[in-house]
């Protein structure tokens, strides 16, 4: 059973000194429920070594790994799956690919979208930039929390949030709908990266305890 309460998207950070696995490490030990990598900069060799490394880490602790785009490397690395943006391969592919079991993401943007990725095979959405961000150039205008509540509510799987997140608007997000939060900056950048994470993940449990919740009231 996968933990969508809160997924690291891993990412160099050159300014800081800090690579994948020293983020990934330190946003686990904080309680991280789901790793994904993300590099578009590596080399096919050099990403399935990362991977690879990635994979033993997160089993280490009992984590989900996913990785980004690369239907390839998730299958030789081991993987649990992979996460699909609209350029991408098609979900129904890569279940065809990856097997029943795994766990397969989709970036969508609205219902219509939504609808179709879970008809497709999907296992959880993501959706943003819930908030405006600067850890994914290309990730777009941020499309607010409204949309997070129309979408959760078009689909039977789990949402994630992604863009822009902090733990004073986490409860917003999971009230709109959203099961769990995925963050970049927000832990890669940060001067703690673990106690960061832990923080995150103690925002999105207390918001889920609180009554305002949407799934107990849509």
């Amino acid at each position: 059973m996968v933990n969508y309460s809160l997924c690291i998207v891993t990412r160099d950070v050159e300014s800081l000194q800090r690579g994948h696995l020293e983020v990934a490490r330190a946003a686990l030990r904080g309680g991280a429920t789901i790793v994904q990598l993300r590099d578009k900069r590596l080399s096919g060799r050099a990403l399935l070594a990362l991977a690879e490394a990635l994979r033993e880490l997160t089993r280490a602790h009992g984590a989900t790994f996913i990785v980004n785009d690369r239907v390839d490397i998730a299958l030789a690395s081991g993987s649990d799956g992979v996460h699909l943006g609209d350029e991408d391969i098609p979900v129904s592919v890569a279940r065809r690919l990856l097997g029943p079991e795994a766990v397969i993401g989709a970036s969508v943007d609205d219902p219509q979208e939504a609808r179709a990725a879970e008809a497709a095979g999907a296992s959880y959405l993501g959706v943003g930039p819930v908030f405006p961000t600067g850890s994914k150039p290309d990730a777009g205008a941020a499309i607010g929390i409204g949309s997070i509540g129309e979408i959760a509510r078009a689909v039977t799987i789990p949402v994630l949030a992604i863009g822009g997140l902090t733990c004073d608007n986490v409860p917003s997000v999971i009230e709109a709908g959203a099961d769990g939060i995925a963050v970049i900056s927000a832990v890669a950048e940060a001067d703690d990266m673990e106690a960061a994470a832990h923080l995150l993940l103690d925002c999105v449990r207390a918001a889920r305890r609180r009554p305002e919740k949407r799934k107990q009231s849509s």
